[in-house]
């Protein structure tokens, strides 16, 4: 299968998730529209992974309404997509969803609780990385996957092929230090009151790579 990734910063890559994609014998292809101006077509697309990044969807910029022309050519197709902060942004806009300010900017290590039992064995609770103040609506058709203390929508899952995650299942402790070191200053007023060295020195949870994986092979029936 041919995953193409849409990468949107430097700092914020695609970390465990080429670990998956290797272990199963597929082949990844990594794209940044924001800096090349490039994507794929729906044609060469398996299987779509949406990165975070520091744009917001409602930028008025042509590389940003492409993206969503490939992503409704994938619904359309029935492809496995993944969108991640501003990815998972991307699909729910693309769906006709409204994307606004969160009620509280969340930069740091924090807790999200399982809100569906769709896909099978997923935690009740996770201690994942947040680095976001906007957020998606639930799109309809729809089910909330997860939610937060401090902003409700931080997933969704839909007909069993698409998920968006308003937090970070995927990074791995170089990719946490990476974001960190490269986009320090973003940390200044999150509701979660942690410090680049407090966010550094928390290991990142074994568990979030295993729920991400369990999301991939649901998503692609693997």
């Amino acid at each position: 299968m041919r995953i193409n990734i849409l990468q949107h910063t430097p700092n914020e890559g695609p970390g465990s998730l080429l670990e998956w994609a290797q272990a199963n014998g597929h082949q990844t292809f990594v794209y940044h529209p924001y800096h090349f101006g490039y994507l794929p077509t729906a044609e060469e697309t398996d299987m779509l992974f949406i990165l975070g990044g520091p744009m917001n969807p409602n930028t008025d910029l042509p590389w940003i309404k492409k993206e969503r022309q490939l992503i409704q050519e994938l619904l359309d197709k029935d492809a496995p997509m993944l969108g991640v902060c501003y990815g998972a942004q991307q699909i729910a806009k693309t769906l006709g969803c409204q994307i606004s300010e969160a009620p509280a900017k969340e930069v740091g290590w924090a807790p999200v609780y399982r809100k569906s039992k769709i896909v099978p064995g997923l935690p009740e609770k996770l201690l994942v990385l947040h680095w976001h103040e906007d957020m998606f609506e639930i799109p309809k058709h729809a089910d909330l996957l997860f939610s937060s203390n401090d902003v409700r929508n931080q997933g969704f899952i839909m007909n069993h092929r698409i998920v968006g995650l308003q937090f970070h299942l995927e990074p791995q402790a170089d990719n946490v230090r990476e974001m960190v070191v490269n986009d320090f200053p973003y940390i200044e007023n999150s509701v979660l009151n942690q410090s680049a060295a407090d966010i550094l020195k928390t290991p990142v949870p074994e568990e979030n790579k295993k729920t991400m994986f369990k999301i991939l092979n649901y998503i692609t029936g693997d």
